[in-house]
């Protein structure tokens, strides 16, 4: 059974830093493409950033270039959103995605496998 568990969430002001982790219980990490999601209240669920399995291929969503940096760890079968310059519009509730393919996905359907969420809201 493999399990992804999100932290790092928090309340923050704008322009303000967070470091959000996920680590994946099971399963085989170093085969997984990685990704994050969010969701914001009343909206559907947004592709943030993604990482392939050997870091080679890294993709992020329009409204977080520049700011977000995705990250992984092998050896500690983790992977991480540094999120700088927060916007009040990045908040959200933010998951992390494991997906069992050697591409990298920036849609949700190819995901396998997804943590329980972590909740960042960012005042202005």
């Amino acid at each position: 059974q493999v399990q992804l568990v999100e932290s790092g969430g928090g309340l923050v002001q704008a322009g303000d830093s967070l470091r959000l982790s996920c680590v994946v219980f099971g399963g085989t990490f170093g085969e997984y493409g990685m990704g994050w999601f969010r969701q914001a209240p009343g909206g559907g669920r947004e592709f943030v950033a993604a990482i392939s399995w050997n870091t080679y291929r890294i993709f992020y969503g329009d409204s977080v270039k520049g700011r977000f940096t995705i990250s992984r760890d092998n050896a500690k079968n983790s992977v991480y959103l540094q999120m700088n310059s927060l916007k009040p519009e990045d908040t959200a509730t933010y998951y992390c995605a494991a997906a069992r393919s050697v591409l990298t996905h920036t849609s949700s359907g190819p995901y396998d496998y997804w943590g329980q969420g972590t909740q960042v809201t960012v005042s202005s």
